[in-house]
């Protein structure tokens, strides 16, 4: 049940969420080792933000998951997401910070239920 959250500064506006939504699924799933059927990708585009006191592009990331994080897949992760922001929406990887919290499964409800 891995879930990403992206907010950013970029407007969304004639960009291609899709591939986007897709390619960081693919990666998110590939990473952790979950099934890309329980992978949720959020993004958010056009929120004022500011990074070091500029607005120039940039972006926050959370990633939950039920196990699948540690610090090698971190920073596999990192790497991953990071590079998909900067190719498409010109995000530079040194304004992109990404949090990483691994859940318990009963703290995460689903169908429900609970994991």
């Amino acid at each position: 049940m891995p879930c990403l959250n992206v907010t950013t500064n970029v407007s969304l506006d004639g960009v291609d969420t899709s591939s986007i939504l897709s390619e960081a699924t693919a990666t998110v799933a590939n990473l952790i080792g979950k099934p890309e059927a329980y992978v949720m990708i959020v993004l958010k585009g056009s929120v004022p933000m500011s990074f070091g006191g500029t607005e120039q592009p940039t972006a926050y990331g959370e990633l939950i998951s039920i196990g699948g994080i540690n610090p090698t897949t971190n920073k596999q992760l990192s790497a991953a997401i990071s590079s998909i922001l900067e190719t498409k929406l010109s995000v530079p990887k040194s304004r992109f910070y990404l949090k990483f919290y691994d859940s318990e499964g009963s703290n995460l409800g689903w169908n429900g239920t609970t994991f």
